[in-house]
C-alpha cells in the first residue's frame, strides 16, 4: 500500500508543451506496463493550447477548478468526470490562463488494449526518469477507440446510497467501463464513521476530496493519495467528514483471438496530433 499526503511544494513544470506544472501523487511500475499508470495533479501556469490528437492510453480527468476545453465535444466543466478513452481524439484545447489557475486531476492508465504505458513525455518525478524531447519517428499501434467521444459524466446529478454493513458511508457510483470493468466513484465518510476498501483483483487509486482522518492509521487530508493493491485492506477513519474519489483498476486480459482493432500510425511515441498527417495505415 501506498499513501502519499498531499505537498503543495512537489509541483513542477514538467509537461512537454512548458504551461502545465505537474505533482505526481501516485506512479505505477514502468517495468509491468499492463499494470502501469500515473495519477498527477496538473496545475495551468498560462494560455494552453493543445491541437487534436488522442493516446495509447486510457485516461480520467477531474477539474478541481476552472474548466477544460475538448474542442467540437464540448467543454468538460469544474467537478465533472471525463474519461478519455485510449485512442479517442480530442479537442483542439484553447484555455486561456484563469484565476484562480486551473486545477485539475489526471489519471492515466494501461486500457483494455493491452498496449500497456509506457513512461509518458513527461520527465516523470525525478530527473533519472527524463525522456528524449524527440523521439525517432517509427510505427506505433493505436487502439481503435471503443466510445464515440469523451465521456462526460455529471456526479451532481448522481445519488449518494448507503453502503451496507458501513454506518455513516454513502457512495456514488459514476459508472463501469470497457471489457476491463474498471471504475470511477465517490464514497463520504461521516466524522467518526470508518470505511474499508477492499478488492481482491483490483488496485484501487483513492484521492481525498475534502475533510481529514487517517488511512491505516496515517493521517491524511485533502489530496491526499492512495494505492491499495488487490488483496489489500485500506481502513478509512474520518475525523472530519471525508469525501474521497476512487479509481478502481481489475486487471487487464487478454482476449484468445487476438483483436484486430488497431491503426497502425507512424508517430515519435504514444500520442497522435491531427495536425502532423502521420501516416496511417490498418
Amino acid at each position: 500500500m501506498k499513501i502519499a499526503p498531499f505537498d503543495e511544494n512537489a509541483f513542477r513544470m514538467d509537461h512537454p508543451r512548458g504551461t502545465v506544472s505537474f505533482n505526481y501523487l501516485l506512479m505505477g511500475d514502468r517495468s509491468k506496463p499492463l499494470e502501469n499508470y500515473r495519477y498527477i495533479l496538473g496545475r495551468q501556469e498560462a494560455d494552453f493550447l493543445m491541437p487534436r490528437h488522442c493516446h495509447t492510453f486510457e485516461q480520467i480527468r477531474l477539474p478541481l477548478v476552472g474548466d477544460m476545453n475538448l474542442g467540437e465535444q464540448g467543454i468538460l466543466r469544474e467537478g465533472e468526470v471525463g474519461y478519455f478513452p485510449e485512442g479517442q481524439t480530442y479537442g483542439p484545447q484553447d484555455d486561456p490562463l484563469g484565476t484562480p489557475k486551473q486545477l485539475q486531476l489526471v489519471l492515466q492508465f494501461a486500457g483494455a488494449s493491452g498496449l500497456g504505458m509506457g513512461a509518458g513525455r513527461g520527465r516523470g518525478p525525478d530527473n533519472k526518469e527524463a525522456q528524449a524531447e524527440r523521439r525517432a519517428r517509427q510505427e506505433v499501434k493505436f487502439p481503435r477507440p471503443r466510445y464515440n467521444g469523451v465521456v462526460v459524466s455529471n456526479p451532481t446529478h448522481f445519488s449518494y446510497l448507503p453502503v451496507a454493513e458501513w454506518p455513516g458511508v454513502e457512495r456514488k457510483h459514476i459508472g463501469t467501463y470497457t471489457e476491463r470493468q474498471f471504475w470511477i466513484e465517490f464514497i463520504t465518510i461521516e466524522a467518526g464513521a470508518e470505511w474499508v476498501s477492499t478488492s481482491e483483483d483490483a488496485r484501487r487509486l483513492t484521492v481525498v476530496l475534502s475533510g481529514a482522518g487517517t488511512v491505516e492509521d496515517t493521517e491524511i487530508g485533502r489530496l491526499g493519495a492512495v494505492e491499495a493493491d488487490p488483496g489489500e485492506k485500506a481502513r478509512f477513519v474520518a475525523t472530519d467528514e471525508l469525501v474521497l474519489y476512487s479509481v478502481g483498476l481489475p486487471p487487464i486480459q487478454l482476449p484468445a483471438v487476438p483483436s484486430d482493432q488497431f491503426d497502425i500510425v507512424t508517430t515519435d511515441g504514444g500520442i497522435r496530433f491531427e495536425e502532423k498527417a502521420e501516416e496511417q495505415h490498418t
